[in-house]
């Protein structure tokens, strides 16, 4: 089945021949690699592209493994430059090769090559690429499929792909799969046998059972504030067991830069600051955090401000966590000041949404908690509810937006409405 990632398929069409080294990365099993080697090869052919000026190496094919000397890649990318036309190198999980920096570097003098690599290493963008190409590094992230690329492939009702999509997630190789019995072994294995195994052979783990407990705290508190202290205590409570925050903090450290999380941080919006500590951590994938947990705690409010914690990542946002100071009574009649929460702040350009999340809103008593921090903001950036219970788009007398979670999945364009 041919799934059309046209969002990042549009970014690398636009982004040919600009001089500089376009890096594809995100979650492993994401379909980075079908993106580069299918989608886009085939746009190359199909607009006049020679296959002898396509140069394509799946790095982490065994046949392969000779390339993962960098002399040995830049020589055989040499001499497969066979005239002066522009030529396209592909090359697939390109951290394989040993001082590969230096490799996509040289390739930026072949004045008719145009680079085009895949990796699965967040420190790989981060570090590398900002440093070493200095500005000459392009980056392209491939989320899991979106909701709207999930149901085009699932078919039936959006109801039905979205009980799919919240226990088996967005991995595109789900649909090889037939039954829930083989989805469910098939994210459990690739866990254990993938993730966890890149996370040991990239940072040298010799006893990952902490990052494994460490796993399954954050996979039960999806959505809830967290920062290594309390999760120190956590262990010591639950477990009786010792774990330094500093230990904790850099196991964050190296899920996030495996993609298999990302940390949403809390922003003071009437400050205009970020608050250090607590944060959000969301899985990438949550069918990835169903499997941790074998199945087991699948909440529906939970799993669904994942999801949408997700889909405003692949919309572009960066999204952070709001913190609205507001003043109200206590019981006895004296003001004081209070914190109340915003789901979602999410800042694009010069664009700015805040946004809740709310399952339900099924009485006036509901929809005045989900308003009330909402309410307290006092820019005119628009606010929106998205809740899972149906209703029609329509805001509300205080002029807040209310979206059916399946509606904004399918059409996000409704949140500009």
């Amino acid at each position: 089945m041919i799934i059309q990632r046209d969002r990042y398929l549009t970014k690398l069409v636009n982004h040919k021949n600009n001089g500089m080294v376009k890096i594809i990365t995100g979650l492993r099993r994401s379909g980075k690699s079908f993106l580069l080697f299918n989608l886009f090869l085939n746009h190359l052919l199909s607009t006049g592209t020679d296959r002898k000026h396509i140069i394509s190496i799946a790095l982490d094919d065994r046949i392969n493994k000779e390339y993962r000397d960098p002399d040995t890649l830049y020589a055989f990318i040499r001499n497969s430059i066979s005239d002066n036309q522009m030529h396209y190198l592909l090359l697939d999980e390109v951290q394989l090769v040993k001082e590969f920096e230096d490799v996509l570097n040289s390739c930026l003098h072949i004045p008719n090559l145009d680079v085009f690599a895949t990796g699965s290493n967040a420190k790989f963008l981060s570090k590398d690429i900002i440093t070493e190409f200095r500005g000459r590094g392009d980056q392209i992230y491939v989320h899991p499929l979106s909701f709207q690329e999930f149901h085009s492939a699932f078919g039936s009702t959006p109801e039905k792909a979205y009980q799919s999509y919240s226990a088996y997630g967005g991995l595109p190789k789900l649909f090889e799969f037939s039954t829930d019995e083989d989805k469910e072994t098939y994210l459990k294995s690739i866990f254990a046998e993938t993730y966890m195994k890149d996370i040991r052979e990239r940072n040298d783990l010799r006893n990952d059972a902490e990052m494994e407990e460490l796993l399954d705290v954050l996979a039960s508190d999806i959505g809830s504030l967290t920062n290594p202290l309390k999760i120190a205590r956590t262990f010591k409570s639950l477990k009786n067991k010792e774990m330094h925050p500093g230990t904790i903090k850099k196991y964050l450290d190296y899920l996030s830069d495996s993609f298999l999380v990302e940390q949403a941080k809390r922003y003071d919006v009437k400050g205009k600051r970020y608050i250090n500590t607590p944060s959000k951590y969301y899985f990438t994938d949550v069918g990835l955090r169903n499997a941790r947990l074998n199945f087991r705690q699948t909440e529906g409010p939970h799993l669904m401000e994942n999801i949408l914690y997700n889909e405003l990542r692949i919309l572009g946002f960066n999204v952070d966590v709001g913190v609205v100071e507001v003043y109200a009574p206590n019981t006895a009649g004296k003001s004081i000041k209070k914190q109340t929460e915003v789901d979602f702040v999410c800042n694009q350009a010069d664009k700015r949404y805040y946004i809740q999340s709310a399952f339900s809103l099924f009485d006036e008593e509901k929809l005045h908690q989900e308003e009330y921090p909402l309410k307290h903001i006092e820019d005119s950036f628009k606010k929106i509810i998205i809740t899972k219970e149906p209703c029609r788009t329509h805001y509300t007398e205080n002029g807040i937006l209310i979206i059916n979670l399946l509606d904004f999945l399918l059409d996000p364009e409704l949140m500009r409405t």
